[in-house]
């Protein structure tokens, strides 16, 4: 028997279901991200530069591209609370904190090794960035000065506070989740979550649970309180790339090679629905406040010159009639 909710959001894809895409960079695109008010996606490309969209009723608008890496941008992220800030991690071993009033760049830190993902701390205080080295470097979003670094004996892949903000999870490349505490940092637990590779990892808006994605191909739903899992999808073929939690944490959207995105209801695991793409998709993010799915993937230009990069942004759950 379906749930009202799987109803609901089956016929609320019937009639928004058009993707609609808008130029963003001059080469792919690694990661999109919504400002936590919603008014804003920001994207961060091979190209070095990280651009900035206001959503206009439904199409992106492109209000500022943003330079200064001397290296491609690998991950960017919102201030939990403040809509005007975002944080830009990149290969040239510098994260760099930007606000969307001045368009410029408000800070630019110095990190040991080439960065590759990035995250800030549910209360707003502080930036945690991994580079390819396994270190984690936790910086003080105020003093711009690091607070403290962890080398990691294992490949770090993805790193996320818990929405309380006194846990710190880590995916790496034995298939484990470590989770320290937070801010002193000891280990609580390393579980063993995948027989392979886990790449990422998402906390749902309720705190109630948080997914991780792996090189098997297998998405995993863990309860945060019991540390066990609750459930796994596993439609996709393909290394899990990229997950991201609906507003109401009701929907699990993940992404690969596959040339589909995946729409789970997240209390039965079942498809909601499926966004097909052309190409791998590197990056999802749901709006925080409506059925609206940015993403970005692969593409080449196609028409004219297959090996040249599109870096376009997409957006899914558009009225069929716009």
């Amino acid at each position: 028997m379906a749930s009202s909710y799987y109803q609901e959001m089956q016929e609320n894809f019937r009639n928004n279901n058009k993707s609609r895409e808008f130029p963003a960079h001059s080469a792919k695109v690694h990661s999109v991200a919504w400002s936590c008010d919603g008014k804003r996606l920001a994207s961060g490309s091979f190209d070095k530069t990280a651009s900035v969209f206001v959503l206009e009723k439904d199409r992106l608008v492109r209000e500022n591209n943003y330079r200064g890496h001397g290296d491609s941008v690998d991950q960017l992220c919102w201030h939990p609370t403040n809509p005007d800030l975002f944080v830009t991690a990149s290969g040239d071993k510098t994260i760099r904190i930007w606000d969307v009033r001045t368009t410029k760049c408000m800070a630019t830190v110095s990190t040991k090794g080439e960065n590759i993902n990035i995250c800030w701390s549910p209360d707003g205080q502080t930036i945690a960035v991994g580079n390819k080295d396994d270190v984690v470097t936790f910086i003080d979003a105020k003093t711009h000065r690091p607070r403290a670094e962890e080398q990691f004996k294992f490949e770090v892949n993805e790193i996320s506070w818990n929405n309380d903000n006194d846990m710190f999870f880590l995916t790496n490349g034995n298939g484990c989740i470590n989770i320290l505490s937070y801010p002193d940092l000891k280990l609580i637990q390393s579980i063993n979550a995948h027989p392979s590779n886990c790449i990422c990892i998402k906390f749902d808006p309720t705190g109630k649970y948080f997914a991780t994605g792996s090189a098997d191909a297998l998405v995993s739903l863990w309860d945060v309180e019991e540390l066990v899992c609750v459930r796994c999808f596993s439609r996709l073929d393909w290394p899990v790339r990229t997950l991201s939690f609906s507003h109401d944490g009701k929907m699990l959207a993940s992404a690969s090679e596959d040339h589909f995105i995946d729409i789970a209801e997240v209390e039965t695991g079942e498809k909601l629905w499926e966004v097909q793409c052309e190409s791998p998709t590197f990056t999802v993010a749901w709006h925080p406040k409506r059925p609206l799915l940015a993403y970005a993937c692969d593409d080449k230009e196609g028409k004219y010159d297959s090996n040249r990069e599109a870096g376009t942004v997409k957006l899914f759950g558009l009225p069929n009639d716009s």
